[in-house]
């Protein structure tokens, strides 16, 4: 049995190599049901499904089992963008070559770290896809990105991304430098025009709401200048300046692609990672700023933000000596001077990603409406922009961004 934006080859047989090797005393499959794995507004990307799989074991007994499977969209505008950025043999790629190896470098020194879920391959399979272990019967979940993580939450991540960039780090001044496939992202040239064509209205969007949120007065000059660069702007800051302290970034580091799994007192256990789809090399900035600008509390986001990048440092500098980094460690300043830096993207999170982590699930919360001009399409991005929680967010940071000369073009 199966639901709708389950297609039909997706079927027990596909999974039968994965459950001989993964279940021990695996017999037979006693039934199969694929459904749709995420809510509406928690995952714009690609098609996410559960496949529940009950087997029977070689003592007669029956087990239940469940994977993770990730789909591309079939519409014409994401067939385009996979032209563009194949980003299921990026994740692939991440899932099969780069995380386990992060992880060996750990092991190496004695230390256990575990990014995130084991990767399948299946035979037969009719599309690019991506298989994984379901976290969920293992207790592990998202956070509510409405109200956005705390301060227990958000420590957990700064440690759990500081490990993963101290080992990136590490890795390529002992070995050399990552495969091309995950070094650049979204950020090659011909993406330029699509990148340009999809963000032109959504920007639009937000200009006019951006006209009527409070104090807008003091800044919307800026914004309206700003506009048109934008995007040639960003492409500059993605080119890799050797100078910095660069790292492999996790390029989605927003609170949907964090996984918490807590003890039975409530407290946080481990945190894994998901979608390794857009990693991208260069400054840590890109991470900081998309982590902390679009998925933290409210009351957090500005006030503890130095903070943050303290706590963000402390646990970096802690990994890269574990792992015996050869090179000079980042000073605290260092990783502020690449945050001023690198600001524009702390603008690029809160008019982008961030408002689409505060919309409300609806089931209008869609990758084609995300990025399309039609009517759906606008109402969807004024929801996304016009929203009082947006607003409540976007009100405080754009100040801030201003006060920081961030949303000042040279």
């Amino acid at each position: 049995m199966a639901d709708s934006k389950v297609p039909d080859w997706v079927t027990a047989e596909l999974f039968e190599d994965v459950l001989k090797s993964t279940v021990e005393g695996f017999s037979k499959v006693r039934s199969f049901r694929a459904e749709s794995g995420s809510a509406a507004g928690d995952n714009y990307a690609t098609i996410m499904l559960r496949v529940k799989i009950e087997v029977e074991l070689q003592d007669g007994t029956s087990k239940q089992v469940s994977y993770m499977l990730k789909l591309p969209h079939q519409l014409e505008v994401y067939q385009e963008m996979m032209r563009h950025t194949n980003i299921f043999e990026i994740e692939r790629t991440m899932y099969n070559a780069v995380v386990p190896e992060m992880e060996a470098l750990y092991k190496a020194a004695g230390v256990q770290v575990t990014f995130g879920a084991k990767s399948y391959e299946l035979k037969n399979a009719r599309s690019e896809y991506i298989a994984l272990e379901d976290l969920c019967p293992k207790g592990f979940k998202n956070a509510n990105r409405l109200e956005g993580l705390d301060q227990a939450h958000t420590e957990r991540v700064l440690r759990k991304l500081a490990q993963w960039h101290a080992a990136t780090a590490v890795r390529v001044a002992t070995k050399g430098q990552y495969p091309e496939i995950v070094l650049k992202g979204f950020f090659q040239e011909e993406n330029k025009p699509m990148i340009n064509e999809m963000m032109n209205g959504m920007g639009e969007i937000f200009l006019k709401c951006c006209a009527t949120y409070d104090g807008n007065e003091a800044y919307i000059d800026k914004v309206r200048a700003l506009k048109p660069l934008v995007i040639d702007e960003m492409f500059k800051l993605a080119e890799v300046d050797p100078t910095d302290f660069n790292v492999l970034n996790h390029g989605d580091s927003w609170s949907n692609n964090i996984m918490f799994q807590y003890d039975e007192f409530g407290n946080i256990k481990e945190v894994y990672m998901v979608d390794y789809q857009v990693a991208k090399y260069g400054s840590v900035a890109q991470d900081l700023f998309y982590f902390l600008i679009s998925s933290t509390k409210l009351e957090d986001k500005l006030s503890k933000f130095d903070y943050y990048i303290k706590v963000y440092h402390d646990n970096l500098v802690e990994h890269l000596r574990i792992l015996k980094y050869s090179k000079p460690l980042p000073s605290l300043r260092d990783i502020h001077k690449e945050l001023f830096k690198y600001g524009l993207l702390a603008y690029s999170v809160a008019t982008g990603v961030m408002a689409a982590v505060l919309v409300d699930p609806t089931e209008s919360a869609s990758f084609e409406n995300f990025i399309s001009d039609s009517p759906e399409g606008v109402d969807f991005q004024m929801q996304m922009y016009n929203n009082p929680r947006y607003r409540k967010h976007i009100q405080v940071i754009l100040p801030w961004l201003l006060n920081r000369g961030v949303l000042d073009i040279n």
